[in-house]
């Protein structure tokens, strides 16, 4: 049926649709990309993992990402986290694509402090289009540690066997977070234009009078603007200008409030609903929150 989604819900699972003998681990599995297919009827569903996934492929892999077709000598890594859903967009023959796919279910990582560090990789919750593209010294560092994962999990099981593929899991995972550091200031120059244009874009919002008609601005408008998944959009800025777009979206929105509150006969309410909150009672307690002062409060020091 067209885009029906299919879901699979266990490292077990994907081995038996991928053909694979068992699982050697439970919640983790390496997987050869070579065993990977993709038919002309599967690509009209759509897969949701219900685990994470870490993958590699090579530059013969044949995908575009998003709008741009990258030019890369090496290897180039994609993320997703449960839930996501994923389309193919070509029919895939098994051998056609080199690399490997490492999944792993949130329950390895549960009672770890990786289960609190998590979020902090950001790049899991990235489009498909917003991949690390390795240079060949650091694939073959991520190829070593996804080594050592494989080994470590093909051996029999001990006491041991958990903290050792966690600790080596936690590594890749920080490789791969400095390695899209360095993948954000290479390219500088790409992204000061979306910085500017973000800039631009929240000055104009107000303007325009853009929160009356839509609401209070959000990070997620503005990367749909840049093209970019709000958690890139935000790790680029952040990167860039030091603040998130929400701490840009927090200083303007402040600004204006300070201004309306000293300059205007507004009541409170009004200035709320002039800057776009739903609730006036919101808008007080993110004013405070940013000032120390409730609006009247604020108001007073400059009318006393």
């Amino acid at each position: 049926m067209a885009d029906s989604i299919f879901r699979i819900t266990s490292i077990q699972h994907l081995h038996q649709l991928l053909g694979l003998s068992e699982p050697k681990h439970p919640l983790i599995s390496v997987i050869d990309t070579k065993y990977l297919q993709i038919t002309e009827e599967e690509m009209h569903m759509r897969f949701v993992y219900e685990f994470y996934m870490v993958s590699i492929k090579d530059k013969n892999c044949g995908v575009e990402y998003g709008r741009n077709t990258f030019d890369f000598e090496n290897g180039v890594m994609t993320f997703s986290s449960p839930g996501q859903i994923y389309k193919s967009t070509k029919e895939i023959q098994k051998g056609e694509i080199k690399g490997w796919m490492l999944f792993f279910h949130e329950d390895l990582i549960r009672k770890s402090p990786l289960a609190v560090q998590i979020p902090e990789f950001s790049f899991f919750k990235y489009d498909v289009f917003e991949a690390l593209h390795l240079s060949s010294e650091e694939e073959k560092t991520v190829d070593h540690t996804i080594q050592n994962i494989i080994t470590e999990y093909n051996q029999r099981i001990d006491k041991h066997s958990q903290k050792v593929i966690l600790a080596n899991l936690e590594l890749l995972l920080n490789y791969c977070l400095r390695y899209y550091e360095r993948q954000f200031n290479t390219r500088t120059n790409y992204h000061s234009d979306n910085i500017s244009s973000f800039e631009k874009q929240l000055s104009d919002y107000f303007q325009s009078n853009k929160h009356l008609e839509i609401g209070i601005p959000t990070v997620d408008h503005f990367a749909k603007q840049a093209h970019l998944s709000p958690h890139y959009f935000s790790d680029l800025i952040k990167k860039e200008t030091g603040k998130t777009p929400k701490d840009h979206i927090n200083t303007i929105l402040i600004k204006y409030a300070k201004n309306m509150m000293v300059n205007s006969s507004q009541t409170v309410n009004e200035i709320a609903y002039a800057l776009g909150f739903n609730y006036p009672h919101y808008f007080t307690r993110f004013f405070k929150s940013k000032t120390g002062h409730t609006p009247i409060e604020y108001r007073n020091l400059f009318h006393n």
